[in-house]
């Protein structure tokens, strides 16, 4: 049952040290928000702050323990206000929902949205979303929010429908996967789209294609979580029945299936940690987009990916743009698209801010084209610079020479020419933030 329904001798039990293995807990007491004014100069300080504007969920998901208990109890809407106003006035970094699906209610979910947009106060939003429950109403408003505002996380687990019947998941694949395409078109709002790896009846195969489907949506966060097979779930009491096998201590996940045995899940696994340190940031977006505009197969990429990485260590190194930029240099290496592929990389490098890329990236020095630049450029480049702070502009700005067909991709040319790009310091709009780069 809900916390504030449990008797006060569990209180005494965890003062004293000597909690029992369960309690139970009166069920329907009202839940209110714990947050006191005071702790926000204490220990909340800079702190994510959780919030519930609802307990339980409209889905029965049988891995889940939100599916033990059925309903779903909404808070009343003015008290949704009153507590967020009071936690806002503290002006907290973010504010994470953790109800299970925020728009099961999706007049509810707006009124919510709107009350929040009207307060500018710095503070961003998290929400579970589940991503075939959205209104046209919904898409209009979420058009005019801000970059930065709001966060979206969304279950998609699998695409596969024999599995996501195997758990009682009930979701419209396609129209969540279209309502994904439309959020990624607002470019305002943090999309992060998660998998689960080894549910019942998902082989190698069907994930693989979960995969793809799922980075063919451009979400800008992917994770790939493995299934927790935890206490009281519908899915413990099945897990015989699956021939699942999974931990028997926190965090419970599971390490093999009748359909994924405990290697091929750890394959999987090592492929998610690929994803998570090379998708899942802002380093190499031209080259991922590349990846899909190209037809080839992501799940194929990172396999190959994931295979040079153990190469250098990777599982043993801390992950900086360095070494990931190393190893994809390594990868391209063994690729007809090599030329094409390093031109990508110099130019994300850049315009994640770096002044110069590695000598391994590009080995041309930056003053020969630092030199080029100043015999080429005007005296005065119309909202560049003036001849007066010419040299200034010249000293400061990083330069990249690439092909026709490097400008083409990234999409600063179509006239198939090979140019300079300039790098600016003032960044582009939207959710992923790069320098600026205009062609000269």
């Amino acid at each position: 049952g809900e916390i504030e329904g449990v008797a006060d001798s569990f209180y005494t039990d965890l003062q004293q040290g000597r909690l029992r293995p369960a309690y139970r807990a009166v069920s329907g007491r009202p839940f209110f928000s714990p947050y006191r004014p005071q702790d926000f100069a204490g220990f909340l300080a800079n702190r994510q702050i959780y919030y519930e504007s609802s307990r339980g969920c409209p889905f029965f998901c049988s891995y889940c323990l939100s599916s033990v208990k059925h309903g779903v109890f909404h808070k009343e809407i003015e008290t949704v206000r009153h507590e967020l106003a009071d936690i806002l006035e503290q002006r907290p970094v973010i504010i994470k929902f953790i109800d299970r699906t925020f728009n099961d209610d999706p007049h509810r979910a707006l009124a919510i949205w709107r009350f929040l947009a009207a307060r500018p106060v710095g503070t961003r939003f998290h929400f579970e979303i589940a991503p075939d429950r959205f209104t046209g109403e919904m898409f209009a408003f979420l058009a005019t929010v801000p970059p930065d505002l709001f966060q979206f996380e969304i279950g998609i687990q699998s695409t596969d429908p024999e599995t996501l019947a195997a758990v009682n998941r009930k979701m419209d694949v396609e129209l969540a996967a279209a309502n994904i395409r439309r959020l990624v078109r607002l470019d305002s709002i943090h999309l992060h789209v998660d998998l689960i790896l080894g549910l019942p009846r998902d082989t190698a195969e069907s994930f693989r294609r979960s995969f793809n489907r799922v980075f063919e949506l451009e979400p800008h966060h992917i994770q790939m979580g493995q299934l927790k097979v935890l206490p009281e779930t519908a899915i413990r009491n099945e897990a015989e029945n699956f021939g699942i096998i999974y931990c028997e201590q926190p965090p419970y996940e599971v390490l093999a299936t009748r359909w994924l045995d405990h290697r091929t899940i750890g394959h999987l696994h090592a492929l998610g940690e690929c994803v998570e340190a090379f998708y899942n940031n802002r380093f190499f977006r031209s080259l991922w987009r590349y990846i899909l505009n190209r037809r080839e197969e992501p799940f194929l990429f990172f396999q190959a990916l994931l295979a040079t990485a153990k190469e250098h260590g990777f599982f043993e190194l801390a992950r900086t743009p360095e070494l990931l930029t190393r190893i994809l240099c390594e990868l391209a290496a063994g690729r007809p698209d090599r030329e094409l592929l390093l031109e990508l990389l110099r130019y994300d490098w850049l315009r994640c801010g770096h002044r110069l890329p590695p000598r391994y990236l590009d080995p041309t020095p930056a003053c020969d084209i630092r030199a080029e630049m100043r015999k080429k450029l005007p005296q005065n480049y119309a909202g560049l610079f003036t001849y007066r702070d010419r040299d200034e502009f010249l000293k400061q700005r990083s330069f990249l020479r690439l092909s026709g067909a490097a400008l083409r991709e990234i999409g600063l040319s179509r006239s198939g020419r090979a140019g300079t790009v300039c790098f600016l310091p003032e960044q582009t709009a939207g959710v992923i933030k790069h320098s600026r780069a205009v062609l000269l």
